[in-house]
C-alpha cells in the first residue's frame, strides 16, 4: 500500500510541477496563440486517470493472469520430493527476506525459466518451469528463487508497474497536446488531430520505454545480488552460467519476464534484462 500512496502522491506531484513549468514559460499564452484552447489541468488529470489505470489493473491482475496465461499449477500440498524441496526454499527464504510466504507453482515448459509477480510483498507467486527443474542443479534452482525472491522483496514488479503509468500519463499528455497544435478545428476534432495524438504517442511512447527498460534492467542487477545473498555468490554466478549454457528463452510476456532472457537482435536500450556477461560480471565484482 505504501507504493500504491507513492504513486498517487508522485502523480499529483507530476501534476503540479507540469503546472507550474507552464505558467512560468507562458505555455498557456503560446497555446492560446495558437488558436489552442485547451485545459491543462483537466487533461493532466484526464492523462493520469489514463495512464495509470492499465498499470495498476494489470498489476492487481498479474497473479491470476500469470496462472491462466502460463498455465501455472500452484502446489497447494506438494506430491513429491522436489515440490516438497521447493516450497522449503522458498519458505526459507521469503523469510530471509523478509516477506510473506508467496504461492509456489510450476509450469510446463522445455526452457530453464521462473518469474515472480503479484500486487504487493506479501501477496506474490513464484513460479519456475519443469525444464529449470530438469536443467539446473539444486544450488543453481536455490539461487533462481533467490532472486525472484528479491523481486519480490525489492517491491519490482509493483515499482515497475508504477513507473509505467507515470510515463503513460507524460506520452498521453504531451501526444494530445502536440495533437491539437496540428489540428484545432472550432468545429471539433479533425482526423488530423487523430493521426498525430496517435504517431505522437507511438513516437514517444517509444522514448518512454527506453527508460522503463532500462530501470528494468537495473532491477535484475539487484535480483542477481539479492539472490548471492540469500543463497550464495557462486550459486548465483552458476545459474546465470547454466543459463549461458542453455538456449535462449522464449521472452516471457510483459512483467512476468522476471528472469527469463530476451532473444537476440534486440536493440540493448530496449533490453528488459542486461546481457548474462554483464550479469556475471557484476556478482564477481561484487564485495
Amino acid at each position: 500500500m505504501k507504493r500504491i500512496f507513492l504513486f498517487l502522491v508522485t502523480n499529483i506531484a507530476v501534476m503540479v510541477v507540469i503546472g507550474i513549468i507552464f505558467n512560468l514559460l507562458g505555455l498557456h499564452s503560446s497555446l492560446a496563440s495558437n488558436g489552442v484552447d485547451l485545459d491543462l489541468k483537466k487533461l493532466l488529470l484526464m492523462s493520469a486517470i489514463i495512464g495509470s489505470a492499465g498499470s495498476v489493473i494489470s498489476l492487481f491482475m498479474s497473479k491470476w493472469s500469470a496462472k491462466r496465461g502460463m498455465g501455472v499449477v500452484v502446489i497447494e500440498q506438494p506430491q513429491n520430493q522436489t515440490e516438497q524441496w521447493l516450497m522449503d526454499i522458498v519458505a526459507r527464504q521469503a523469510q530471509q527476506a523478509g516477506i510473506g510466504m508467496p504461492e509456489v507453482g510450476i509450469f510446463e515448459s522445455p526452457e530453464p525459466n521462473a518469474f515472480a509477480t503479484g500486487a504487493s510483498r506479501d501477496n506474490a507467486l513464484v513460479a519456475v518451469s519443469t525444464g529449470l527443474l530438469h536443467a539446473m542443479s539444486a544450488d543453481e534452482v536455490e539461487a533462481v528463487v533467490g532472486h525472484e525472491i528479491s523481486h519480490v522483496a525489492n517491491g519490482d514488479m509493483i515499482t515497475m508497474a508504477l513507473m509505467q503509468g507515470v510515463v503513460n500519463t507524460f506520452v498521453y499528455f504531451f501526444a494530445t497536446i502536440i495533437g491539437h497544435f496540428v489540428d484545432n478545428e472550432e468545429s471539433g476534432y479533425g482526423r488530423a488531430y487523430y493521426v498525430t495524438q496517435m504517431v505522437a504517442q507511438i513516437a514517444l511512447g517509444i522514448l518512454a520505454s527506453m527508460l522503463t527498460m532500462w530501470f528494468s534492467r537495473y532491477r535484475e542487477f539487484r535480483a542477481d545480488e539479492g539472490g548471492a545473498n540469500l543463497a550464495g555468490r557462486e550459486k548465483m554466478i552458476a545459474a546465470l552460467q547454466a543459463l549461458q549454457r542453455a538456449h535462449e528463452p522464449e521472452a516471457l510476456p510483459g512483467q512476468l519476464a522476471a528472469f527469463g532472457i530476451n532473444g537476440g537482435g534486440t536493440m540493448k536500450l530496449f533490453m528488459t534484462h542486461p546481457p548474462l556477461e554483464e550479469r556475471i560480471a557484476a556478482l564477481q565484482n561484487l564485495r
